[in-house]
């Protein structure tokens, strides 16, 4: 496992927008209202912004839309996943998560919440991962506290809260995984 081994893009809520859209065709204002409802905690995502990354999936090639007309209304955008998107999100599903709290908070939760509701069955193997993940990186940092930063006391403080931090992943995960892991 390396530093970089999360995936690229991974603190933006394209994942979540994905993920919703993996369900089956849905409009952007839908989308959103469900990652406010459901990951709102999560992500903090506003209209404007849900719709400005909807037209970059789109632009990419992962949603496709198609307008659809409305009596006496404006017309609306019916977006759909593409094979492209549909092969992206499934791979970002079984990717880890990085050591970095923020992503443990973002990536690691969401993909939790994409689990529990379309593969259950991996929820298990998705802690696990984070668990290693978790003691991968507080080995690592412990190393380099010890064999690197006797004499450099800010760098040594950076690197003991990101400690602290990670054996806290720990405890939390323990202390959750009943929950993630009920159907």
């Amino acid at each position: 496992m390396t530093e970089t081994s999360h995936h690229v893009g991974a603190f933006s809520p394209e994942m979540a927008l994905l993920g919703l859209l993996y369900a089956g065709p849905n409009y952007g204002y839908d989308l959103h209202k469900k990652i406010s409802t459901d990951l709102g905690y999560v992500w903090h995502l506003s209209q404007s912004q849900a719709y400005a990354i909807l037209k970059r999936l789109e632009k990419r090639g992962d949603i496709t839309s198609e307008e659809i007309a409305q009596d006496r209304l404006p017309t609306r955008q019916l977006l759909r996943l593409t094979p492209i998107g549909a092969e992206r999100f499934l791979s970002w599903i079984d990717a880890p998560s990085s050591g970095s709290i923020r992503a443990i908070r973002l990536e690691f939760v969401t993909r939790v919440y994409f689990a529990k509701l379309y593969f259950p069955e991996k929820i298990t193997s998705l802690i696990a991962r984070q668990r290693e993940g978790a003691k991968y990186h507080i080995q690592r940092l412990e190393k380099i506290i010890t064999e690197r930063l006797e004499d450099n006391l800010y760098d040594r403080m950076s690197l003991s809260l990101r400690l602290f931090h990670l054996r806290d992943v720990l405890e939390w995960l323990d202390e959750h995984e009943s929950e993630m892991t009920q159907k």
